[in-house]
């Protein structure tokens, strides 16, 4: 599901790709480390569903837009929030991390750090990760027979931020979660607003990644529009010249922080995390 791991003073939220918010294998092994390396730091695991088996079902399934108002309500009823907390998204995780930013400012987000996230979305699921080859294969046959229809962009995750550069009018008018968070259809001044409330927006591209196509959107870059060979940097992009999410007056303003980790998809030592991501948490 969404929701996986908040924790405040030093606060972090973890997400990750289609897995539960107690894998002892991942999210638990991630909280673990966390709490090893700063000690007394508080630590909410958020489950998207009543058990482990909804909330990994619900990382497929469930409609994002309401998995990003269920967590923003859990956290707005959590008293230990109140003066703010960081959030560390893994993969999918991220962008919907910064959905949250951009739509409830309270109780405030310090730092965003986005491992391995796709903030423009993506066009290819090469290598679906973790054990469920059966709904990848699901996956893949709907977003190839219809990303936008209704029907698929309501209850599939993946869906929701697939950005085709082919159709692009088709992704701007029928993308439920990304064309909105991102400012397709129009500027809401309150997204921009809030997300420029951020200390830091760190985003980690993994070099050798084979999940996320293309991987630049890790670094919140993309495909050019009406073609899919040729990639644009963010920088580049509309939405960074026009600056209709505030992205430009972050990065002018030293809030942008794009780091870069050798290895496939959400692959890292333990040392590589301590090192390059602990710091925004401390």
């Amino acid at each position: 599901g969404l929701g996986r791991l908040i924790i405040t003073l030093r606060l972090l939220v973890l997400f990750l790709w289609c897995d539960s918010c107690c894998n002892p294998l991942s999210m638990g092994a991630i909280k673990k480390m966390v709490e090893e390396e700063i000690p007394g730091i508080y630590v909410l695991s958020l489950m998207i569903g009543k058990n482990v088996v909804e909330d990994t079902e619900n990382g497929f399934f469930k409609d994002v837009n309401e998995q990003v108002s269920m967590v923003c309500t859990q956290l707005a009823k959590d008293p230990q929030l109140k003066g703010g907390y960081n959030a560390m998204g893994f993969s999918q995780g991220a962008q919907f991390l910064r959905a949250v930013a951009q739509r409830c400012p309270s109780p405030p987000m310090k730092n965003l750090i986005s491992v391995g996230g796709q903030h423009q979305g993506v066009y290819g699921l090469p290598r679906c990760p973790g054990e469920h080859s059966a709904i990848c294969d699901m996956i893949r046959k709907a977003l190839n027979s219809g990303a936008y229809s209704d029907l698929v962009q309501k209850h599939l995750v993946q869906a929701q931020y697939w950005h085709d550069p082919l159709n692009d009018d088709l992704y701007k008018k029928h993308s439920l979660f990304l064309a909105d968070i991102n400012q397709e259809r129009g500027v809401n001044e309150t997204y921009k607003k809030n997300l420029q409330l951020l200390e830091k927006f760190v985003m980690v591209k993994f070099l050798q990644d084979t999940v996320v196509d293309p991987v630049d959107s890790e670094w919140f870059g993309f495909l050019k529009t009406g073609q899919a060979k040729e990639t644009e940097t963010l920088q580049e992009s509309v939405l960074y010249k026009e600056d209709r999410l505030g992205l430009a007056a972050m990065d002018k303003a030293k809030k942008l922080v794009f780091l870069a980790s050798k290895g496939d998809h959400l692959q890292f030592t333990n040392e590589w995390f301590n090192a390059n991501l602990l710091p925004y948490l401390r």
